[in-house]
């Protein structure tokens, strides 16, 4: 892999491991190991994260865009905190200036006056369901379980009209979704696969690059964490990461071969692990050209304030150490379960709008970030990088160009999956 650019003090670097299927986003970076060097300076300086391009909707700016969205985005999480049988699912659609609530049935009272209290900040509209999201996520269990080898992924659609998944054999998913009990759209030729900045120091940062000192792999750091475990007497500081690059007692290094410390809790199936470290509450990112995709010859850092929910129609940032910072990537798919040789469920599925990188190989664990409206310096977390689509294939930018596998569709593990594999989990803010 060639050296990021001379000209940064510190730059990040990421993983990623192959697998069937859907590529998890980690790399495997060979046995070499660099010379040990002496701590960086660390960029402290705050830049903006911006979307750029034309803005959707016709709306005057993307802040005004990023607005409506974080009001709709929190909108979103007091309907789904209510819940109930009928609830089939959210959508964004800033583009619309509404977010889209589904329901089977008729919504109970306390729906119904909660969406008029929300309808004084938002546009609401309640749209009628087939099916309700338990009703999906139950047959969505059942179908890839049974045909893991044949379905890459599955995923209930917001809507509730039934569910979309992916196969890389169209025959031979429609042979696996005969007997499905709702409605399957198959998409065809998807193949997910398992997806680091280089010279960190204390205290870590997200979106830096480390290494599996046991089998050489490289991946990225996402976000600063507080957890407590059963063994530890109290909250202990942690970085979040993607599980697939290590597994529990394994020692993680940056690129220079300094310790950042051990992996302490390890959840495959949910594809989030971390390191016991001492961590910083900030993120590295790049300024984005005019097509969302990082400017690494420019590298600064971020705070993060909080954690966001993945709602479907938003847009956010991934920050991986191999690509950098990479914006306009919209959600159009959650609680997205993948087969990669295993089941990881709980996912998020991702599209750069230009079509060109996301996410590539190197960038597993990194960061994917909403970058508040309000002041673009700061980000909320959303999750950590798990995997790419290898059949939307596209050129690599970033700090390494060459000899890794980039996408325009990207699948992450979103801060609801590390909630429910590290139950008091919390991120340090910055």
């Amino acid at each position: 892999m060639s050296k990021p650019p001379s000209t940064l003090k510190l730059s990040r670097f990421r993983h990623l491991a192959v697998a069937t299927g859907i590529v998890l986003a980690a790399a495997g970076m060979g046995t070499a190991q660099a010379a040990s060097a002496p701590d960086p300076i660390k960029p402290r300086t705050t830049g903006a994260v911006e979307h750029t391009g034309a803005v959707p909707g016709g709306y005057a700016s993307w802040k005004d865009l990023l607005l409506d969205q974080q009001k709709m985005i929190t909108a979103a999480d007091r309907i789904t905190a209510l819940g109930g049988s009928g609830y089939a699912g959210v959508i964004a659609a800033p583009e619309n200036r509404e977010l889209r609530v589904y329901w089977k049935g008729k919504p109970p009272r306390q729906v119904n006056e909660l969406v008029g209290q929300l309808r004084r900040d938002v546009g609401i509209n309640v749209l009628p369901a087939k099916y309700s999201a338990r009703e999906l996520q139950r047959e969505a269990d059942r179908l890839i379980r049974a045909n893991s080898s044949t379905l890459t992924s599955i995923t209930a659609l917001q809507d509730g009209s039934g569910l979309a998944a992916s196969s890389a054999v169209i025959d031979a998913a429609r042979t696996a979704i005969a007997d499905a009990a709702v409605p399957v759209s198959i998409e065809h030729g998807v193949k997910p696969e398992l997806a680091t900045r280089w010279n960190d120091s204390p205290p870590w940062y997200g979106g830096g690059a480390w290494r599996n000192a046991s089998t050489g792999g490289a991946c990225s750091t996402g976000f600063a964490v507080t957890y407590q475990g059963l063994l530890e007497p109290g909250p202990e500081k942690k970085i979040l990461s993607a599980g697939h690059c290590a597994v529990n007692g394994q020692t993680a290094t940056d690129p220079t071969n300094q310790v950042i410390g051990n992996v302490t809790h390890d959840d495959n199936s949910r594809d989030v692990l971390l390191i016991g470290t001492s961590a910083g509450g900030r993120v590295f990112n790049n300024p984005i050209d005019s097509q969302g995709l990082a400017i690494v010859t420019t590298e600064f850092s971020n705070p993060v304030i909080g954690t966001a929910t993945s709602v479907v129609g938003t847009y956010l940032c991934a920050s991986g150490a191999y690509s950098g910072t990479n914006c306009n990537i919209r959600t159009t798919q959650v609680n997205v379960t993948i087969s990669v040789g295993y089941i990881i469920t709980g996912l998020v599925r991702a599209e750069q709008q230009n079509m060109v990188n996301a996410v590539g190989q190197g960038d597993s664990g990194g960061p994917v970030e909403y970058v508040n409206p309000s002041n673009t310096t700061q980000v909320y977390a959303a999750g950590v990088v798990t995997a790419i689509d290898t059949s939307a294939s596209v050129t690599c930018t970033g700090y390494v160009t060459t000899g890794r596998i980039c996408s325009w569709r990207m699948y992450y593990s979103p801060w609801s999956n590390a909630t429910a594999a590290f139950p008091g989990i919390a991120i340090i803010p910055g």
